[in-house]
This record gives C-alpha cells, sequence and structure tokens, in this order.
C-alpha cells in the first residue's frame, strides 16, 4: 500500500498519509486529499506551525487509502512508531 514519493506521481485523488523531511531532518506526517496542494501549502509556510519553523520540506513517503477514517488511522499508528521503525518504513518502500 505504501508507496515511496520519488517513485510515485503525486495523485489528487482518495486520502494520502504522508511524510516530510524537514530541513532539520525532522520527519512530519499528516493526511490530505490533495498531497500536491498540501506539499506547496507546507513550503509556503502556510500548512502547519510544525514545518512553518523547518523549511524547506521534502515529500519523502505516501500512502493512498480509501477513506479519510482509514488515513487518520494510518497517520495515527505511524506518529506512535520509533524513528527507527519510521525508517525502516521508508526503506521498504
Amino acid at each position: 500500500m505504501g508507496k515511496a514519493a520519488n517513485n510515485a506521481k503525486i495523485s489528487t485523488g482518495g486520502w494520502f498519509v504522508y511524510m516530510l523531511r524537514c530541513a532539520d531532518g525532522s520527519l512530519y506526517t499528516g493526511i490530505t486529499n490533495n498531497l500536491q496542494r498540501r506539499c506547496k501549502q507546507h513550503n509556503a509556510g502556510q500548512a502547519s506551525r510544525y514545518t512553518r519553523s523547518r523549511l524547506p520540506t521534502e515529500l519523502i513517503y505516501r500512502e493512498e487509502h480509501a477513506s479519510r477514517s482509514a488515513a487518520l488511522k494510518r497517520e495515527a499508528a505511524i506518529k506512535a512508531l520509533p524513528r527507527r521503525r519510521k525508517a525502516a518504513l521508508l526503506e521498504a518502500a
């Protein structure tokens, strides 16, 4: 289900869980139904307080889900992972 951001076209259909790498090396995880728009918002400093002070950001991971509910559940699961498990998720994609 997961796809590395570099290997897949950014679609605007469905719901996405995505991960960004911030300029300071930290990771940010979120959901959206328009990935291209949301990435532009992050890099314009208009999306989240967290990424606003860590620009620029780079999309490094995405998963598409059929519903907002499924995306929210997966986002929570990813956020609960320790950094080493997130790194393993990124490598596997």
